[in-house]
């Protein structure tokens, strides 16, 4: 093995050097030092290209988040989908470069450390004024945005791949208040959301914060990210109401169809897709291809064995093979394993994500009988429920060394304490969103309304709020 990693290291340093001319005839001679010098900014290089293309599948997911909710909803509310999913995604991209990043990972830019920085990031706030010391330089972890210079890649790319993260989960908010919600409502929570209520809790958890000096991990945004957004989806849809026709006059749940589940199915797909960006691109470095190869193959299983299990629990459940459970199924796997990814085995992944694919289904059927609350996409099942059960699991399956990484789990004999440093941050993040979020909504339903009129409602969004249809010509009969 020793020889072998010799014989890598000195094929690395030949072809770096002479990539950089380092063996021109009317050059010096190579020492060690020019060698690490070439293969160090050959590495930053790879490794740039590697966050940036991975960052650009977490950005195409917004695709396929625009057709799984354009799909389990009317054919009248097609644009008001999309137009949501777009401006969410444009809207987040300015309010986290304006504000939200410089929230999540600034500061303090010195060696002080003040009690208000675990919990908000004070310095460099304003459009990454802050100045990049990251590991390439030769300084490890200090620098207005030190949280984050673990990694040595550009500011920049830094800065996107993380702004992708912030816009999903505004998006997520979407599909649970879809079909009912005012436009212009829906554009300034979405800069709420991603400025300020995503940005602070993600500071505790990846920017240095108070959760992540007790010992919570997660390595994707189990909880960051999918929690944060199916949380904030509940108190929207709770604050917003069902739509009209939902529930009898005894209170029991209508079925609402989507108007086509191929376009859920492709979105499926391309999001099943951008999780490939979404987990192995959180190494945010090409270094550990093993790691890499193991949370892509851990991401994959999880959400195969949870689309199986959504599926033949909602058999046994109805008698028939529910194509929107087993589609949901699958985004539930994935959200499960984004936490423990890179900290379980993977037949640990197949428990995970076999129980998230039944836990979705219940989720949704309880959400709706038992609560009452109108979730059109079941995001609040899929990406707060079981955005929760991922990051639990990493306190029962991790089998991490507790180096850099989660103590081992529950049952990989490491006791209960990384579980329970995963349940406090989960209780957490829920009452912050919980909180954060009714203020939200409250505020814009009390200044400027959050719902259409019943008449715009029953007609569609697309022609009240857009002026426009998705399918021009056809009529649609109100449910």
């Amino acid at each position: 093995m020793r020889r072998r990693n010799l014989v890598l290291f000195l094929l690395m340093a030949f072809f770096s050097l002479a990539a950089t001319g380092a063996f021109a005839q009317d050059a010096d001679a190579p020492t060690v030092e020019t060698a690490m010098e070439a293969i160090s900014k050959n590495t930053v290089a790879i490794d740039t290209v590697w966050v940036m293309v991975t960052a650009f599948l977490v950005m195409w997911m917004q695709a396929g988040f625009a057709l799984v909710e354009t799909g389990l909803t009317r054919a009248k509310n097609a644009v008001n989908i999309c137009m949501k999913n777009l401006l969410d995604f444009s809207f987040g991209s300015i309010a986290f470069l304006v504000i939200g990043f410089g929230l999540m990972f600034g500061g303090p830019s010195d060696s002080s450390v003040s009690a208000l920085s675990e919990y908000i990031g004070l310095d460099g706030i304003w459009f990454l004024s802050g100045e990049d010391n990251s590991p390439a330089t030769g300084d490890d972890y200090v620098g207005v945005y030190g949280p984050i210079n673990w990694t040595g890649v550009p500011l920049h790319a830094k800065f996107f791949f993380q702004m992708v993260f912030a816009a999903t989960a505004a998006t997520i908010v979407s599909g649970a208040m879809a079909e009912r919600t005012r436009f212009a409502s829906y554009m300034v929570y979405s800069v709420f959301i991603t400025a300020l209520i995503y940005p602070i809790s993600g500071h505790w958890i990846w920017g240095g914060g108070w959760l992540a000096d007790m010992g919570f991990w997660d390595f994707a945004g189990s909880t960051v990210v999918h929690s944060v957004g199916g949380w904030l989806a509940l108190v929207g849809a709770f604050v917003l109401g069902p739509r009209k026709g939902k529930f009898d006059a005894d209170g029991n749940p209508r079925a609402i169809p989507g108007h086509n589940l191929v376009l859920v199915t492709l979105g499926v797909f391309i999001l099943w897709l951008g999780w490939f960006g979404f987990n192995p691109g959180s190494t945010m470095g090409t270094a550990d291809t093993n790691l890499i190869a193991l949370i892509t193959v851990n991401t994959n299983t999880a959400a195969a064995i949870a689309a199986v299990a959504a599926l033949f629990t909602a058999k046994l459940m109805f008698g028939k093979w529910e194509a929107t459970m087993a589609l949901n199924g699958a985004l539930a796997g994935l959200v499960a394993i984004t936490c423990p990814c890179a900290w379980v085995s993977v037949e640990s992944s197949l428990i995970i994500g076999a129980i998230a694919g039944v836990l979705v289904v219940l989720s949704v059927i309880g959400i709706e009988r038992f609560l009452r609350i109108d979730d059109p996409v079941g995001a609040i099942s899929v990406h707060g429920v079981c955005g929760a059960w991922g990051t639990l699991a990493l306190g029962l399956f991790s089998n991490g060394s507790g180096d850099a990484s989660p103590t081992p789990g529950l049952f990989n004999g490491g006791g209960s304490e990384q579980l329970i440093n995963q349940a406090i941050g989960v209780a957490s993040v829920f009452g912050w969103c919980i909180v954060t979020g009714a203020i939200c909504f409250y505020g814009i339903k009390a200044v400027m309304g959050l719902r259409v009129s019943e008449v715009e409602e029953a007609e569609g969004l697309d022609f009240g709020e857009h002026g426009n249809e998705a399918y021009h010509g056809l009529q649609f009969v109100d449910h």
